[in-house]
């Protein structure tokens, strides 16, 4: 029996996702139906898909069952606010923990449906794979406290297509897994071929998203440190954007920046700026994503 989905399409710095509302549970797309609905050539086209799922009615395919998916309840055992969890998938399908851009979009749209309100000061908790994230509104858009984050015990050797020399990767973990590089210039980050998805040695077990970065000249100006990013997406292929990404690219450069880097960053992907922001908490550091999100259009789709 045919699906008639009724779906919301919806980018951030043209990191790009088809939304849908499930208050109750209700809608389980399988792995191929939400491939066919990011494909580009046959459905809608889409780095990710998300729904909109009350925590408390998270479920998830297991075989031909549907089960209760026990991320909802972790989230509302760490903030019983979180009423939504974003349910994120990447483009072929593949559960996803985090996406950056994805909870500022994904507010955005629990905002415009109706399903929720944010005033400004006030927080939204939403919760994810990766932990409950507040979200508030901001000048750019919104902002999103990502959490914690942590160096990954992994620093392989990353061969990209077009980049003549491999280069050694700095693991950080965001809520996803991710490695970074530096590239020598915008002239060889042009040439970088993110088609083709870079190798890592040793592999990644779970895959990785991979961040090519260049340090601006000069990197820091008015205490705001600025470097330019493209980024391979796991499960996806090169984005326009990735906020984790984004997050990540910071992160490493600061790293390497040494002491006295700063704690605030711009940082240009090719959709457009995000903004970074490291700051100390009761629980250790923690790191803000700010920028926009737009919903661009409504519409139903039919699923087989």
């Amino acid at each position: 029996m045919a699906l008639s989905l009724h779906f919301t399409k919806g980018h951030g710095t043209g990191n790009d996702f088809v939304l849908f509302a499930d208050p109750e549970g209700e809608i389980n797309l399988t792995r191929d139906q939400m491939a066919i609905l990011a494909d580009r050539n046959f459905g809608i086209g889409a780095d990710g898909i998300i729904r909109a799922v009350r925590s408390s009615k998270l479920n998830k395919w297991q075989g031909r069952d549907v089960v209760s998916d026990p991320a909802g309840q972790r989230a509302l055992d760490e903030e019983p606010a979180a009423e939504w969890f974003m349910d994120y998938y990447n483009a072929d399908g593949s559960v996803s923990e985090m996406c950056g851009n994805g909870v500022r979009v994904f507010a955005k749209f629990l905002i415009e449906s109706g399903l929720a309100t944010l005033e400004p000061g006030d927080t939204l908790a939403i919760g994810t794979r990766a932990g409950v994230r507040d979200v508030q509104l901001a000048s750019n858009g919104f902002q999103v406290d990502m959490g914690r984050w942590k160096f990954d015990d992994f620093e392989p050797l990353v061969r990209v297509a077009g980049v003549d020399v491999a280069r050694p990767g700095l693991g950080i973990n965001v809520g996803n897994p991710h490695v970074v590089i530096a590239i020598s210039s915008e002239d060889e980050l042009a040439k970088a071929n993110l088609f083709v998805q870079p190798v890592l040695d040793p592999h990644a077990p779970d895959g990785a998203n991979i961040e090519l970065v260049v340090p601006s000249d000069p990197l820091v100006v008015d205490g705001v440190g600025h470097i330019r990013m493209r980024v391979h997406e796991r499960g996806v292929g090169e984005t326009l954007s990735c906020g984790t990404g984004t997050v990540a690219a910071a992160l490493a450069t600061r790293f390497w920046a040494g002491a006295g880097a700063p704690n605030q960053w711009r940082v240009d992907v090719p959709g457009g700026t995000l903004a970074v922001r490291m700051f100390p908490t009761e629980d250790g550091e923690h790191v803000a994503l700010g920028g926009p999100a737009t919903l661009v259009y409504t519409g139903t789709i039919q699923l087989v």
